[in-house]
């Protein structure tokens, strides 16, 4: 069966996957008498299904010249296309609402951004905000394999920081392997075999955790979804109005590790460099010295903001704590879940949290061939050791830097492809928020939600400006804008311009 599968074209594979997952929601429809979404995801998995052996049949024994960018266009195809398949049932089970606007929430949700244009209460079935979780998990399962099995080989996604040879060319026989030897769909199938059980392991543990705190069956399986894939998606607005309290806060914060650093789920995976100590793994230290640093910032600012107070309280003050060190780290893997505590902090100081902190945790992401976007620690890493080293030469210019090849690769190649990949994301936000400003948006909501597009941050558009900004509220040409800015910042900016690459295209 899987030798079958593994000749098959990815994007029918993926597309099998996409047809079948229309059948989770359709079940749970018919469990809530939910009969119009249940008809609806059940025809549509019938249709999709037909489509997908159709389109299989055509195309079974196809082998491309080049694997390495089939593969890449399959990923821009499955994050661009996917989510068409994935709005006509929901455009049909909603109802009201237009295919722009579902097909704009399908892809938010499987880049994992979370961006919602249907945030009134009531609006969307238990059913729908199921699928919405559901496509979102899936997506960051892709990404969880695409980065392991394609841009691991290609040096992408982060791993050109550490790389010999140059992005999206590769200079080990991994790539030879991707590149000319291995079969288009392999390499995929066999990390799938090894990361799936992991994967669906972690969101039933989280998901089994919240409903022992309290937590309802549904809602915590959401919530366990949305925290595996750092998507953000709630069906209750998020974890303020969470029964599961504040222990159900400390598990979610637990499973944001596996967000920062891919060594707590890929270790050995990618050979002797991801066998280190997590302990000693740079992203990890560097998201501690973040999420410290920025606490003590926050809390201190509210602190000496609330001295004077008479209606102060060591226990609200510990609340504030915890719900600055919550939402931190949220916003720091790209999730962007607020901890129920987090308005506590500016009610207990009477002071406003700025926004701009939250921006650039944002900004900054989470690990390399993890689930969470943004520039990525390891990259940050690599320029601060850049600038440690230029630093210490000021000092000692005749001083030689140690720490090991991989430590002088790191500052000097590394830091380099790294500045390349934060210039190219500083021009992303650049045209998105040009673009954005010609369909009429203000120039600081165009700020906001082209970091929130590019880092797959959704609802850091409800925190981050002085006002919420609704997604609702854009013209459709800037939905259009913001659902392209997703599937960049899902893919990278590198990834696409090793399309261009002329190694990949020669026969």
């Amino acid at each position: 069966m899987m030798d079958r599968l593994s000749k098959l074209p990815l994007f029918v594979v993926l597309m099998a996957i996409a047809s079948f997952s229309m059948l989770l929601p359709a079940v749970h429809g018919a469990m809530m008498e939910d009969f119009i979404t249940m008809r609806v995801f059940f025809y549509g998995m019938i249709l999709f299904g037909f489509l997908t052996l159709l389109v299989g049949l055509a195309t079974a024994g196809y082998a491309p010249r080049s694997v390495a960018r089939s593969q890449l266009l399959t990923l821009f195809a499955a994050f661009s296309i996917l989510p068409l398949m994935f709005a006509v049932p929901f455009a049909e089970a909603v109802g009201n609402t237009t295919y722009l606007n579902a097909w704009f929430e399908m892809i938010s949700s499987f880049t994992t951004t979370g961006a919602t244009l249907y945030d009134t209460n009531g609006r969307l079935t238990p059913s729908l905000h199921l699928w919405r979780a559901t496509v979102g998990w899936m997506g960051g399962f892709l990404v969880w394999v695409t980065a392991v099995a394609v841009f691991a080989p290609m040096n992408l996604g982060g791993f050109e920081v550490r790389a010999t040879g140059g992005a999206g060319r590769g200079s080990s026989t991994e790539f030879s392997q991707i590149s000319r030897i291995a079969d288009p769909s392999e390499r995929l199938m066999r990390y799938s075999l090894k990361l799936l059980p992991i994967y669906v392991g972690l969101t039933a543990t989280l998901w089994l955790g919240l409903v022992i705190f309290g937590e309802f069956s549904y809602v915590a399986l959401c919530h366990a979804m949305s925290i595996m894939s750092s998507s953000g998606i709630s069906p209750i607005d998020g974890v303020y109005y969470a029964a599961s309290g504040w222990l159900g806060e400390a598990l979610m914060f637990i499973f944001f590790i596996f967000a920062l650093s891919r060594l707590t789920f890929s270790r050995g995976l990618l050979g002797d460099a991801d066998r280190t100590d997590l302990r000693r793994d740079p992203e990890f230290q560097v998201a501690f010295f973040l999420v410290a640093g920025t606490t003590f910032l926050l809390t201190m600012r509210h602190y000496f903001g609330a001295v004077g107070e008479s209606n102060t309280s060591t226990l609200e003050g510990l609340q504030a704590l915890w719900g600055t060190i919550f939402t931190v780290t949220s916003f720091l893997t790209t999730t962007g879940f607020e901890s129920r505590y987090w308005e506590g902090a500016t009610d207990w100081s009477g002071l406003q949290t700025p926004g701009l902190f939250l921006v650039g945790l944002a900004l900054i992401g989470g690990g390399v061939a993890t689930t969470a976007g943004g520039v990525k620690l390891l990259r940050v890493y690599a320029l601060f050791r850049h600038g440690e080293r230029e630093m210490a030469r000021l000092v000692h210019p005749s001083s030689i830097g140690g720490g090991g090849r991989e430590a002088r690769l790191i500052r000097r190649q590394g830091a380099f492809i790294s500045w390349i990949f934060f210039m190219l994301f500083a021009i992303s936000i650049a045209v998105v928020m040009a673009l954005m400003s010609l369909t009429g948006v203000q120039f600081e909501t165009s700020m906001v939600l082209a970091v929130a597009s590019l880092s797959t941050t959704g609802p850091l558009a409800t925190v981050a400006a002085e006002t919420p900004i609704a997604y609702s509220g854009l013209p459709d040409a800037a939905k259009g804008i913001l659902a392209a800015a997703m599937v960049l910042g899902r893919l990278e900016t590198l990834a696409i311009i090793a399309l261009f690459n002329p190694e990949i295209w020669r026969n």
